[in-house]
Parts: structure tokens; sequence; C-alpha cells
């Protein structure tokens, strides 16, 4: 029998599946024809989800530890047994500490509302201290709407009548794979399409034109070609006159980047910006996707800030198939019925995600005691691990994970809780890459023991005798809450459609800036009075920041985009995908190799001051010198020496939106052969 479902990886796609159960059984999973965007086709990843589900290294039973932190040695208890000691340790820290020497850590392993949010109100309720959940996209999303506003941005479908498709800083074919046969609809009416990132990825070689900027480079290239728009006159003088705010200051700021300079800047050809940014501006309906790569620079807001300055700059909004697209989706956006942020204590103290190391090693007044991990792999995925690892393996530290495997987090646990898979509980989703809504069910009952997040919560929540109401709700309340609160793009749209599992369109148009720009002046703002208000530069600026920690000790820039099978830390868990993925490598350009007596293949140990982790070399002109890059995440426990590349990226803040800049560090390679002389 063929079920339908979704996909809730944290992937902008939110794909449309059709689930096939013999016997109780998980057997096949393939695309959902029916769905508007996916279109019957699912990644090479989510093929394998049978093996997920199934998997014989599946934690099914609520375990503890039993040897030293780290071991992998746990046994099985009864779900009584560990919520008991889970109860207990909750109340003895809030009795000796205080409630905020609790910290929860979650974020995006389950993508449905109900799921995702499941924990908030538990902590609100108890006091513990919050967490700031910035390690994503924040920087990207705040340097968005200082230009163009907040809110959903142009629809990716509506790309198929442009005459110019733009990808910036995204690997599209790995990580928006659903968008290419939109742009590809668009090339086939004679639409170029142009790539703009560091190295030479899946999509960068299936482009027409790939400028290969370096890192942190965006915004002085973006302002280079504003620079060009303007000296030729392409620019829209009516829509800049009517519907912009502070031409006359960008102007000025732009003719601070001529060619030559922002050449030598991002080392790109000046015939390539030139060619670029006459294109651009001659285009009639010209469209830019960007990605989460330029956000995750120390000036991450300020890059895509000025990359969305383009769009207005020639009127791009005003045609058919123009625009910029950043994030999309709408739908239920009061979610306080499940989350109650009025539970929370005035005052309770905030801490940053991104600066889990630091929270876990010299946090005080008071210190973290308990640490509640779920929906994510910290000592994966997060900055600065060796730091992270550091602060798990206090004894006096109590830890709880919810977990499906034995992760690096997990095996650092005291209390393991066995999840269910999103295939075996029921939730709302929507999404940021598409403009639609849907319910999915469970296709099977949860495995052996495992429970849902909410299940879990609700019974911490019962032995700690709280009787809010949120705490009795089940998903399908809380889900016919959410679709009751008013949010205009929840207007019209068809709820018994969606009640039957089917995808629903939102009622967000394709063009949301024809009805004006959500900023505060109303227009778009090239010139930002609220950051000029914060101190900050008002207008776009090119400025590049580098690794403060590295720059003059390290010879190489890495960055550690996605790789094509893994999606943040998650499908190392299947033994197929980790054989198709191989060993973890290093992308290094012939020149920093020879410089560093490295071959093809070799076993190299790459560093900084923050850490090390051991990959194998691959030489290829796929990036270029004095740039390496580690496409990821490989789990750090199945890698040389037991440490993944999170060991060298920083804790440091972007700009704005206190988001992690990971494409920011420096970092020296050398052969396993030199490193053991060295030593």
């Amino acid at each position: 029998m063929w079920r339908p479902s979704v996909c809730t990886k944290d992937c902008p796609d939110a794909c449309g599946l059709l689930v096939k159960v013999e016997q109780g059984k998980i057997t096949k999973v393939k695309g959902d024809p029916d769905h508007p965007f996916t279109r019957g086709f699912i990644c090479k990843k989510a093929k394998f989800f049978p093996d997920h589900v199934h998997n014989k290294d599946r934690i099914l039973t609520p375990l503890k530890r039993k040897g030293p932190k780290g071991s992998g040695q746990f046994e099985p208890i009864s779900w009584d047994e560990a919520l008991d000691r889970v109860t207990d340790q909750i109340q003895k820290v809030c009795s000796d500490f205080g409630a905020q020497a609790i910290l929860p850590y979650h974020f995006a392993g389950h993508m449905g509302i109900v799921q995702q949010h499941a924990g908030h109100a538990f902590f609100h309720k108890l006091g513990a201290s919050r967490m700031l959940s910035t390690i994503c996209g924040p920087a990207s999303g705040e340097g968005f709407k200082t230009t163009l506003g907040a809110g959903p941005s142009t629809d990716i479908e509506s790309a198929v009548d442009s005459d110019f498709i733009v990808i910036w800083g995204s690997n599209t074919l790995t990580t928006n794979v659903h968008a290419w046969p939109f742009f590809q609809k668009a090339r086939g009416k004679g639409a170029p399409i142009v790539v703009i990132d560091p190295y030479r990825n899946r999509t960068a070689k299936e482009a027409d034109i790939h400028l290969m900027l370096k890192p942190g480079t965006d915004a002085a290239l973006a302002l280079g070609v504003m620079n060009i728009l303007i000296r030729e006159s392409r620019v829209d003088l009516e829509f800049v006159k009517n519907q912009t705010l502070g031409y006359e200051d960008l102007v000025k700021r732009a003719a601070e980047y001529p060619l030559e300079k922002v050449s030598r800047i991002c080392g790109v050809p000046a015939g390539q910006i030139k060619d670029f940014a006459l294109a651009y501006g001659k285009a009639k309906a010209p469209f830019i996707r960007t990605g989460w790569g330029p956000g995750r620079q120390l000036r991450g807001a300020m890059a895509m800030r000025t990359i969305a300055c383009l769009p207005p700059l020639v009127g791009a909004f005003t045609t058919k198939g123009g625009g910029i697209t950043r994030s999309l989706g709408g739908g239920p956006s009061d979610i306080t019925r499940l989350t109650r942020p009025d539970l929370c204590p005035t005052g309770t103290r905030v801490i940053n995600m991104v600066e889990l190391g630091n929270a876990l090693t010299q946090l005080s007044d008071p210190p973290v005691k308990l640490f509640y991990n779920y929906m994510s792999n910290p000592a994966a995925v997060a900055p600065q691990s060796a730091r992270i690892l550091q602060g798990m393996a206090r004894e006096d530290l109590f830890t709880v994970v919810h977990e499906l495997f034995m992760t690096d987090t997990a095996l650092m646990a005291d209390i393991i809780l066995p999840s269910a898979s999103f295939l075996e509980m029921m939730d709302l989703y929507k999404s940021y890459g598409q403009n639609y809504l849907r319910i999915a069910r469970p296709v099977i009952p949860p495995l052996g023991e495992s429970r849902a997040n909410l299940s879990i919560f609700q019974s911490l929540a019962a032995r700690m005798g709280y009787e809010e109401e949120v705490f009795g709700l089940d998903e399908e309340e809380l889900i016919k809450g959410f679709l009751q609160d008013g949010h205009p793009s929840l207007e019209g749209i068809d709820r018994e459609a969606l009640w039957q599992g089917k995808a629903v369109r939102l009622n967000i148009p394709s063009n949301p800036y024809a009805q004006g720009f959500n900023t505060p002046s109303g227009k778009v703002e090239f010139f930002s009075r609220a950051w000029q208000e914060k101190g900050l530069d008002p207008l776009p600026c090119g400025r590049v920041w580098r690794d403060p920690d590295g720059e003059d000790k390290f010879g190489l820039e890495l960055i550690t985009p996605p790789h094509h099978l893994f999606l943040n830390s998650a499908f190392n868990e299947i033994e197929g995908i980790r054989e198709l993925a191989g060993k973890a490598r290093l992308l290094i350009h012939p020149d920093d190799a020879r410089d560093r007596r490295i071959v093809q293949e070799d076993p190299v140990r790459m560093f900084n001051d923050r850490g090390e982790c051991r990959v194998h070399a691959r030489l290829t002109r796929d990036t270029r010198p004095g740039l390496v890059v580690a496409e990821g995440l490989h789990w750090p426990r199945f890698m040389k020496g037991g440490k993944g590349i999170n060991q060298l990226t920083s804790q440091r803040l972007t700009d704005q939106g206190e988001t992690c800049a990971f494409h920011c560090s420096r970092v020296e390679v050398e052969t396993l052969t030199a490193s053991k002389a060295t030593c």
C-alpha cells in the first residue's frame, strides 16, 4: 500500500513522498507526482528512507550510560526509569543551582511545526535558559529584510518566465534540486544560467557562466555590478524614484568600487564582471536565487543586504519572471498555544546556540548543569566542536538526548530517549523553498519503544506536575488551532484537501513585492535608517572581514558547503549512503598541494588553533589557490581520529543576526608524515 507523506529534513524543497508499506514495514519511498512543486521526483538520499527507519543500528529503547562518557557503553532501561531519572535530575539541578542551569538545545532535525516546537512550553514553564536559534539563516534574513523587507520573496516557480537566471551562493543541484526544472525551463526559452560561488560545485558545472569569487567578497562584487549598471545607464530610474530610498547615496558608494578594484577584491577577471553586469542590466526579467553561503561570513548580513539591492536597481520586480528569492513559505505564524512563551519567567537568560562550546565550558552564575538535546547533533554540526566535547565530558554535567541513532552527541549522553522517525508521527509542514502547506500522518506506528517529541515532553510535564492545557493537547488538536490563526496566507486555502493529506497552495502572490515593501519606509531601502540608528553603516559596503584568529598564522581559507549525500549530519546513519559518499575529502588546488608536498588521495591533517581533523586530499582546479573546501558533514566518529570538520570553525558571530560564520576560517594542511615529524 502506498501512503502519502512529506520529507521533513532541513531542506527548502519539503518533498511530497509516497511510501510503500508491506506487512507493517516501509519497503520503498518515491516522489509524489501530485505535489505541485516537487512533481514526483526525490533526491538520491530520500530513496534510502526505508534504511533510515528499519536500520539495524536504530535506538529502540531508552538507554542509560554505564561506562565513561563517550565510551558508547549503555544499558537498556524502561521508559518509567528513564523519565524518572531525568525528572529527578531536573529537580535536583533546579534546587541546587536554579532552573537557568538547564540548557535545552534543538534545531531542525525535524521540520514539522508540532514536533519541532514540542519542547518549548516545557522549558518555558521550567524557567530553563532560553536558546537563541541563530545557527543557520538569521544573518541572511536580517540583511535581506533591511533592503527589501520581511516576508516571502519571489516565488521560484515564477522563474520559468525569467530571461536571466542567477544562482548566488547556492549549490542548487544539491540543496534545492526541485528549483532546477524551473530554471531549466527558462533556459530552454533562452535564459542563461549564471552561478556565483567560490568553487566549482555541481551546479556551477552545469551553468552557462561561473563567477568563482573569493569567499566573503559577495558585497564587493554586487557593488561593482551596481557601479557598472549606474555608469552604463542600465538603471530603471522610474522605479528607483518611486519605490526606493537613498539612491543618490548608493550612487556615491558604488562609485567607490570601480571594476579593477572589485576584480582584485573578488579574484574574478574584470571582463567577466563587466559582461555579467551588462547582461543582468540588459535582461528584461532577471531572477536571482540566493543561497545561505554569503550569509555565513562575518559580514554575512551585509552581503545579503547588498545582493538584494540589485533587483530594484534594474526594476526586476515590475516584470513577470524577474525578482529575487531568499526564503519562501507562509502559513501559521502564531503557534504560541504550543510554545507558550508567556510561561517563561521575565529576565530568563538567553544563550546563543552558536556559542554552545563556551556555554558548556565557561558559563557561570549558574553554570550549565543539565544539557537537554533533541533534533540536533551539535557534537558534529556546531562550531568549535572540540570545546563542545570538552564541556559534554564534564562529570558534573547531566546530558539527555532524544535520538534514533548513536550520534557523536548521543555518545556523550547520560540518558538517551528513543525518538520516533518522521514517518511514525503526525505533523504540519510548511516550507522555506515553496509556497505549499501539507499535513502528514504516520505511515507506520513507532517502532520498538520510540516516541515522538510531543509525547516525551508531555510525559515529563506530567511528572513535574504541570497542568496547563498545552501539556494535554495532541497533534491533531494543535494543528487545528494553528490553522485558525488568521494569517493572510491561510485565507481561502482548501482546508478539506489539506486534511486529506494533499499539498495546498498558500495565499501568497508569486511576486509579493508588487504590493510594496515591508520596510519601515515602505520602499526599498538602499539607505537604512534602522542600521544607522544601530551605529551600523546605513549603505551597502564591500569591506571584507577575515578570520581574526588565523589570518596571519594559517595560509588557507576554508569553507564547508553541503555534501551531495548528506544533509547537515543527517544520513550518516545509513551505511549505504556512507559507502556512496566515501572518505571525507578536502578539495585543494594543485598549487597549494605542491607547496605542501601533498599528492592525490594523501591522508592529511587540517588544523588551526581551534582544533584539527584528518581527511584525504583531492587535488582539483574546482577550487582556487588559497581556498580549501570540505563538503560535509561526515560524522566525526566515522572519520580518522574521530574529529570532525567543525573542530576548525569558530563561535564568532556575524555582523547582524548573530549567526555562525561557518565559511570564515583560516587553516593549514599538512601530510600526516609531516605532522608526525612536527610532533
